[in-house]
């Protein structure tokens, strides 16, 4: 069994000065990346209206399969006009681990 997990910090549209604005921009982001599968919520800067941090979490049988998929997550993050990716950090672990 193979889990891994990414958090993507985003930078909002200048638009976004109160939650309810940061929300219309994160809500359609987390139901995109459920299509994959995944466990996904935002987990960080939930008090910056700017800024938001996205968590993914995926487990699968194969370490291929996790990357696969977390590359496809980060893709469409990374692809939406309306936000900047400013970083992506990830974790894999294994059986070993």
């Amino acid at each position: 069994m193979f889990t891994g997990t990414a958090v993507f910090d985003v930078l909002l549209p200048g638009d976004s000065r109160s939650l309810k604005a940061k929300r219309s921009y994160v809500r359609p982001i987390v139901a995109a990346l459920r299509r994959f599968e995944v466990s996904v919520a935002e987990v960080g800067s939930l008090d910056l209206v700017g800024r938001a941090e996205i968590g993914v979490a995926v487990v699968a049988s194969e370490h291929g399969h996790v990357t696969e998929v977390l590359d496809s997550c980060e893709r469409l993050v990374a692809g939406r006009p309306e936000i900047e990716l400013l970083s992506a950090k990830r974790r894999l672990h294994g059986e070993d681990d």
